[in-house]
């Protein structure tokens, strides 16, 4: 490993990573991670080009030259003004689409097999730009649900299109570099814990066993002769560990008091 590493994250619209990033601090401090935030299309060349060790990217990828792990599928949803008919309905069916103008951006990221709706006159280059066109009144726009919320007016909404392609987020490397900080990353992302990371910020073996001497409550070993700390009691003998006899609490209940019996009057 290097001598002062660090890690590259390249992450694109929609994409929130930082509760990942938030766990890489705490495990790995003395290892600094940069952020790197891309257009959709350029997650995967950025990789490619040695700009970044990783990337959360939209599927697909060149498997031939990535590795990917797919982390989540989002939820489609059509993005239309405020007071459009569609805002009546609480999900939208693509048949619904069938007589309006759906935008399809250069950028898309949905994969559609066959286009809904009617076509634009022209593609956007990007989402962004088929926000803007969307605001305008001239149509409507499917994107995954994080986009909508990216690029969010005050005067779009969107609804739910349960049978439209769906977009999946993965976290991506390049095929032959899996480095041992890209383990820790993928540690992290898939929520194992310190001591199940495969990567640097795994707890060593002996650091543990102090702790589970600790879990054992002061429990002697076997043959050290030693009585337990638990069987002494207000710091007298106890006998092995036997209440003294005599004593408030102490004894079967109900048990007769030995001495001299009371002189009746």
């Amino acid at each position: 490993m290097q001598a002062n590493p660090s890690f590259r994250l390249v992450y694109v619209p929609g994409v929130t990573p930082g509760k990942w990033v938030r766990v890489w601090e705490e495990r790995l401090p003395d290892v600094p991670l940069t952020l790197v935030a891309v257009p959709v299309a350029e997650g995967a060349a950025t990789l490619l080009a040695d700009a970044a060790d990783a990337g959360l990217v939209r599927l697909p990828v060149d498997r031939d030259r990535l590795s990917a792990i797919p982390l989540y599928t989002e939820a489609t949803v059509v993005v239309f003004p405020k007071d459009h008919w569609l805002a009546a309905a609480d999900e939208v069916p693509l048949a619904d689409l069938a007589e309006e103008v759906v935008f399809h951006p250069l950028d898309d990221t949905l994969g559609w097999a066959e286009l809904p709706g009617r076509p634009a006159i022209e593609r956007p280059a990007t989402t962004a730009d088929a926000i803007e066109l969307v605001a305008a009144g001239v149509g409507v726009l499917l994107v995954p649900q994080s986009l909508a919320r990216f690029h969010h007016r005050r005067d779009l909404t969107f609804r739910t299109v349960s049978d439209a392609p769906q977009s999946q987020v993965a976290l991506a490397w390049q095929l032959d570099r899996t480095t041992d900080l890209i383990e820790e990353f993928i540690g992290i992302v898939r929520g194992r814990t310190v001591n199940s990371s495969r990567g640097r910020g795994q707890t060593p073996p002996a650091a543990e066993q102090p702790k589970k001497a600790a879990a054992g409550g002061g429990r002697p070993r076997a043959g050290s002769g030693k009585p337990a700390a638990a069987g002494r009691s207000g710091g007298g003998k106890s006998g092995g560990g036997r209440p003294a006899a005599g004593r408030s609490g102490s004894g079967k209940a109900g048990a007769p008091r030995r001495g001299r019996p009371r002189r009746s009057s």
